[in-house]
């Protein structure tokens, strides 16, 4: 219980650190957040493919979205912002802790998805200066659909590589 709240925690740190500091030396501070949970809360060993599978497939899923116009960022890199992939690793530490209650059943991870990811990256948006050039809601509703969607599947990532 304390080792999900610890998780739960660092995560919220993490997360405000990212979008707050951008891809700037506050990325330290959240990397160090990585570090203490895979210290602290579990290991590398027991989570390391995960975290690296979270971050190549959110990597992947949110630069596709931005190649689609969907957001927009300063840079001009095809790729998403190093503190949003560093931002996906941080949510992979989750899904085996503090989120794990959300796993089963299905639909409370979609729903918690859906509503979840729609209002941090609506949160992240606003903080970090992200553009939504399609408009807020059209892009908060279909953020909030492709959650419902890739939140299960995460979790189903998270269970089939604890094995």
């Amino acid at each position: 219980m304390l080792k999900n709240v610890a998780n739960a925690v660092l995560f919220q740190i993490g997360w405000l650190t990212c979008v707050m500091g951008g891809n700037s030396l506050w990325l330290l501070l959240a990397l160090a957040v990585l570090v203490i949970h895979l210290r602290w809360v579990s290991s590398w060993a027991a989570e390391g493919r995960l975290v690296l599978s979270i971050v190549i497939v959110g990597t992947a899923l949110d630069s596709v979205l931005r190649a689609l116009g969907v957001f927009e960022f300063s840079d001009e890199s095809p790729l998403i912002p190093l503190w949003l992939m560093l931002l996906w690793a941080l949510l992979a530490t989750t899904l085996r802790h503090c989120l794990q209650w959300s796993a089963r059943p299905w639909w409370l991870a979609s729903a918690l998805g859906a509503v979840g990811g729609a209002l941090s990256y609506y949160a992240g948006g606003r903080l970090a200066g992200v553009q939504f050039p399609y408009g807020e809601w059209p892009t908060l509703i279909g953020i909030g659909v492709l959650w419902a969607l890739v939140f299960p599947l995460l979790h189903a990532m998270a269970r089939r590589l604890a094995r």
